[in-house]
Order: structure tokens, then sequence, then C-alpha cells
């Protein structure tokens, strides 16, 4: 099975478009096609990502909502201890909490909207790639 974490701003795109790219890949993890990981750091973020006043405004979504689709991804996707820390991403390090998960999760993909990781390409080997690349790569044949 193809391992996966998505940044923030794909679980923001979930939820704020119907249908998207991020909420196929969500719906891959849910119908079991692909692995999810996060880390507390990640979820973390995306809690406090979700509760700015600018996104409250285009999502929403009541906190209790908000709480319900943060237990879902919880239920989906496999958590990952969050002890490592590294430091390579300059321009912003609090990206770096996506390279730390794929590497506690020994993921295939990196899936991500940001400039500065998409800058990257590639990490100790795992490609970061946007959704729509991630699902054209994931549906061509012989591919996992």
């Amino acid at each position: 099975m193809i391992k996966v974490v998505l940044d923030a701003n794909q679980y923001v795109s979930l939820l704020l478009k119907h249908p998207s790219n991020p909420g196929r890949i969500f719906e891959l993890a849910e119908e079991g096609r692909v692995t999810l990981f996060l880390s507390p750091l990640i979820l973390e973020e995306l809690k406090r990502v979700l509760s700015y006043p600018k996104l409250k405004s285009l999502h929403r979504r009541s906190p209790r909502e908000i709480r319900r689709f943060l237990a879902r991804l919880e239920r989906v996707a496999l958590t990952t201890p969050g002890a490592l820390k590294v430091a390579v991403v300059q321009e912003d390090p609090s990206d770096d909490i996506y390279l730390a998960c794929a590497l506690e999760g020994q993921v295939d993909y990196i899936v991500s909207g940001d400039k500065h990781l998409l800058k990257l390409g590639k990490f100790q080997g795992i490609p970061i790639v946007k959704p729509a690349t991630f699902l054209r790569i994931i549906s061509e044949p012989g591919e996992p």
C-alpha cells in the first residue's frame, strides 16, 4: 500500500472544495487504498490553521464539526511518534514537520501545495508532489 503525508493545506483544501484532489486522496485513505500518516505536530498545526479567523469564515465549520473532522482524520491516518526533528526548509522551518513525519512513517510520497516543500522536489528519496501529480502517479498501470 502506498504511504503518504499530506501537508495542512491539503486538509484545508478538502474542507473548502468538494470535490478536490486532496478530497480524493482522503477518500482513497478511507477506502484503504492509500495509508495517510500524521504526527502530533501536524495535527496541532492543522487545528491551529483551521481556527484562523480568515479560514473559519471560508470553511464555515463549527468547532464541533472541526473536532469531528479531526477525529475522523485520526481514525483514518496512522500517527507517527513525532520524536524526529529535521532542519531542512530554511525559508519556512515549520514545514520540517512534514519531512520528519515522512521519515518516521517511511512514506512513499509527500503531497503538498507548499512552494518551499515542492521546491525540494525530493527529501531523502521521498518525492514531494502536488495532489494532481500524486493521483496521476498512483493511477498509472503497475503502480501499487
